[in-house]
């Protein structure tokens, strides 16, 4: 989506993990980006920034030496990178809400998360209803907290769990994953000052939906 000498921006498809683990060390973003710098031949060391599931598509951004990794990565802690979701959730949602429950790993889990007001940290999550489509909704999600899997965790509290999504969906129908994609991704540039505003369309899984 966009490169300088500082920044790279990227829209990961679905099925692909931002970084090899056990049983998955090749079909990874790290490693198509490893492959993209070695073809140009230029070094370069993974430094991602926000992240996403393996299933969750859209934008994220990586810092391409030391300084912008550390400038971007205290942005992320100061809630300076703003993100915008879109997602597609069970049922009719109100026009527009606010979620603040506190998410905590799942006892006994080492993947699962659920909200938790006793252990939990303090998670936010802002939405509103762009589109009722049948037997879902269409939705616009911004975060205020950045946790893991925290609009699936939310989504699925409120009794709304996202299309696909078969760790928090008890019936999650027949969409392939869980329909969530980040769609817009806004900062500021951690050398030059200047704002940036990028936007990534829905992945065609995710308009067919629409149609």
């Amino acid at each position: 989506m966009y490169e300088d000498d500082d920044i790279l921006v990227v829209d990961k498809p679905a099925d692909t993990p931002i970084h090899p683990s056990i049983g998955n060390y090749e079909n990874t973003l790290a490693n198509g980006i490893a492959w993209y710098f070695e073809q140009k031949g230029e070094p370069f060391v993974y430094r991602c920034i926000n992240r996403l599931d393996r299933d969750t598509t859209g934008l994220i951004v990586l810092a391409k030496h030391a300084l912008s990794a550390a400038v971007l990565s205290q942005a992320m802690r100061s809630r300076e990178i703003h993100r915008t979701y879109q997602a597609f959730a069970l049922g009719e949602t109100a026009a527009s809400g606010t979620i603040d429950a506190p998410i905590a790993r799942l006892n006994g889990s080492l993947i699962q998360r659920t909200v938790d007001f006793a252990s939990g940290e303090r998670s936010v999550t802002h939405y509103r209803t762009l589109a009722h489509c049948s037997v879902f909704s269409h939705l616009e999600l911004n975060l205020e907290t950045g946790r893991t899997h925290q609009i699936r965790v939310h989504m699925a509290y409120i009794g709304h769990p996202l299309l696909g999504d078969t760790l928090y969906n008890k019936t999650p129908g027949t969409f392939p994953r869980q329909a969530l994609h980040s769609a817009s991704l806004s900062f500021v540039h951690p050398i030059t000052g200047e704002p940036l505003n990028f936007h990534a369309p829905l992945p065609e899984d995710m308009q067919n939906l629409l149609t």
